[in-house]
């Protein structure tokens, strides 16, 4: 049986994103990115990323059928985020494929971004397939959870406030390094060592929940406090103490919940997962225990349209069209 041709479109923050699939095959991926912009800023701001969108819609779908030798008549479907992110910038992504998907008269699709992370691990094993616990880690969201099906899944445990990104990102801000922070904590905790104590609330909580306001609010009087004793303290071994806190935890309760459950695999996705530190200890851990460990590509981890497309796949296969009267959501639940 011919393998549906998709195309997906992603537009929820600062990426412009477009990726075409056949089936599990990944035939394309492109993106046009406003980080640098945003970066002169501290953050994204929601205006500038709408318009950006804007002008990058069209020519990032363009490159992406051209990479991928098809015509737009071709394709089966059009997958876009419609969810969780910025409205305007949303809106930009998810009017275009209406539009797109109208002209062709195929199906539109829309995707749950976080769905989105957490298919695109299918795009690395074309024979993956469930039962497996899967670790989420983003800006917006962390939270172990155990995949009964392609369309189902369980949440054994999630963060009960910030998310791991979301705390990378504020602790990046107190040690006076760049927007988005998780890549140069990242940087800057390989130049120090884990030797500054970190509080044991995280691994005090029962089951698999997570807190990291706490982690995060230690960090920062912590930072303060020494510079106010005007005392010597290296800002490289807080971002290593600091990211092993934050993402040890991550590993032990993800493999805890593979044995829990029976499951011989573990996926991960979400842009915290593209942490060189987290794929190492999470590939020792899985490897110890005797579990096959599934991640997507670093360069899949953050905000892309392939992960889409591949949520897209799923959710073709079930039926799960979408009306042309769907609308963006800056928020919807994890399901």
């Amino acid at each position: 049986m011919k393998e549906p041709l998709i195309l997906g479109i992603e537009s929820s923050c600062d990426e412009t994103a477009a990726a075409v699939i056949r089936g599990r095959m990944l035939l394309s991926d492109e993106i046009i990115s406003s980080a640098a912009v945003q970066a002169k800023y501290g953050g994204v701001v929601p205006e500038i990323a709408s318009r950006a969108h804007t002008d990058a819609i069209g020519e990032v779908t363009a490159r992406a059928l051209h990479a991928a030798h098809v015509q737009k008549e071709e394709l089966d479907a059009v997958a876009v985020t419609y969810g969780a992110g910025l409205l305007g910038a949303l809106l930009v992504g998810l009017s275009f494929a209406k539009g797109l998907a109208y002209s062709l008269n195929i199906p539109l699709i829309g995707v749950n971004h976080i769905r989105g992370h957490l298919a695109a691990c299918y795009l690395e094993d074309e024979d993956l397939k469930p039962p497996f616990v899967t670790l989420l880690a983003s800006g917006g969201h962390t939270a172990i959870l155990y995949t009964k099906t392609e369309t189902e899944f369980e949440i054994l445990g999630g963060t009960l406030d910030d998310a791991a990104g979301e705390a990378f990102d504020k602790v990046a801000r107190v040690l006076s390094l760049p927007y988005p922070g998780g890549p140069h904590i990242e940087a800057l905790a390989r130049e120090g060592r884990n030797v500054i104590p970190m509080p044991k609330m995280l691994k005090g909580l029962g089951g698999y929940d997570f807190s990291y306001s706490g982690l995060k609010t230690h960090i920062i009087n912590y930072a303060h406090t020494m510079s106010q004793k005007g005392a010597p303290w290296s800002k490289a071994d807080l971002a290593c103490s600091f990211q092993h806190a934050a993402l040890d935890i991550l590993v032990e309760k993800a493999v805890e919940a593979a044995r829990e459950k029976g499951a011989g695999t573990v996926t991960a996705g979400g842009g915290v997962i593209a942490n060189g530190y987290l794929r190492d200890s999470l590939a020792a851990a899985c490897a110890k225990a005797g579990l096959k460990l599934v991640l997507p590509a670093k360069k899949r981890c953050t905000d892309n349209a392939a992960m889409i497309a591949a949520e897209g796949l799923i959710q073709y296969r079930a039926g799960n069209f979408s009306p042309l009267t769907l609308n963006a959501a800056a928020s919807i639940p994890l399901r």
